[in-house]
């Protein structure tokens, strides 16, 4: 890895445990200012006190998060799109480029590609393309990968995981993003099958935080590096505070109980 990618990786990768906890913050553009993503300078300030490693939001957003004071945390530009409002909103287009994600500060960025859906293929190539050009600037490139489409019965197949995690790992991408599939055992199994590391995705907002902190808590035994999940942390009740104890999970492998006692039961 050259040396400048390294760097960058360092700053959303824990450079000692090889985990890291990211929180997206793009869920604007698709489903509009949800709660928790309304006062950006806030939700922001609340996620690096807590100690998480990077967010990541689209391009425009960057100015209104930016804070100018506060701990410090890793920034990622998420490059593609779409929206809830449109016929195809499985169909993500790229919006911005690896150069504006580097002039907006950017240590990353991210693409979004659904296997299964009619515009895979055009997906694949913006994954493709967007590699190549990442790599040559040395930086690093975060792989959202999910199999959506309507041949796609279930999203949580391990199966289907599995072959989303290695479709974004022989396409380039120096972190995978993917659904946990519900155990231990099927998300070794992902995770052996790649050589960068594997993150969860959060999806929809979780009925309790146990719930979310044991996903959590078993995808990192499973060989995990940890989490990308934006609504299940931004829109928690005490965010500084859970990702605190998420911290605690990812990063002192902590157990479900010493998390829980530090953000409380609910």
């Amino acid at each position: 890895m050259e040396i400048g990618k390294k760097i960058r990786m360092e700053r959303i990768i824990n450079r000692v445990t090889g985990r890291t906890i990211i929180v997206p913050m793009d869920h604007g553009v698709s489903v509009g200012p949800i709660d928790g993503l309304v006062d950006m300078r806030k939700a922001v300030s609340n996620i690096a006190e807590g100690g998480a490693d990077a967010v990541l939001m689209h391009k425009g957003l960057v100015r209104c998060g930016h804070r100018a004071g506060g701990r410090d945390v890793g920034l990622i530009v998420h490059l593609s799109s779409s929206t809830s409002l449109s016929p195809t909103p499985n169909a993500k287009i790229l919006t911005a480029t690896v150069e504006d994600a580097i002039k907006h500060g950017a240590d990353g960025v991210s693409v979004h590609v659904n296997l299964g859906d009619e515009t895979e293929s055009q997906m694949l190539a913006d994954l493709g393309k967007v590699s190549a050009i990442a790599n040559e600037w040395g930086i690093p490139l975060l792989a959202m990968m999910y199999a959506r489409g309507k041949h796609i019965h279930n999203s949580f197949d391990a199966t289907h995981i599995a072959h989303c995690a290695r479709v974004a790992v022989e396409l380039g991408a120096d972190i995978v993003k993917v659904s946990y599939p519900g155990d231990i055992d099927s998300f070794s199994h992902v995770v052996e099958a790649c050589c960068v590391p594997v993150v969860i995705a959060g999806g929809e907002k979780m009925n309790s935080t146990r719930e979310f902190i044991t996903m959590v808590h078993d995808s990192v035994r499973a060989g995990g590096a940890g989490l990308s999940v934006g609504r299940n942390v931004f829109q928690h009740k005490n965010s500084a505070m859970l990702v605190k104890a998420l911290r605690g999970v990812v990063h002192e492998d902590w157990d479900v109980e010493q998390a829980m006692e530090l953000v409380g039961n609910d």
